[in-house]
């Protein structure tokens, strides 16, 4: 293998490896949002759980945080909710930093536990 080849094997790996970390973190923060959405709505825990699952599935099956914000928006609305469109749309970006800090210190945190640098 060349030195060019080794180069690309290992951006295509990193390349991967960033995606995968993106879809975490996205799953990660609907399931906040949606935790925090269904506390706003008075939802029980167990409900709560499942509206968080739904948000979820809907990133993954959608690949968009305007169907995730467009699902919140809809849901306030129909249950009288008063939450305007740039306090969601704030509390999607808290919640993402949030979810991204949490996977890398997790990521750290296994490096570590695996003994490399």
């Amino acid at each position: 293998m060349t030195t060019f080849d080794e180069r690309e094997h290992a951006f295509e790996a990193k390349l991967a490896h960033d995606e995968e970390l993106k879809f975490k973190a996205r799953a990660r923060r609907d399931k906040l949002l949606g935790l925090w959405a269904a506390a706003k709505l008075g939802k029980s825990a167990a409900d709560a759980e499942d509206f968080a699952r739904r948000l979820v599935t809907a990133e993954i099956e959608k690949d968009s945080a305007g169907q995730i914000f467009k699902t919140l928006r809809a849901d306030f609305d129909c249950a009288g909710v008063d939450i305007p469109d740039h306090e969601i749309r704030r509390k999607m970006d808290e919640l993402l930093v949030a979810a991204v800090e949490e996977i890398m210190q997790g990521a750290a945190r296994e490096k570590a536990h695996r003994g490399e640098a």
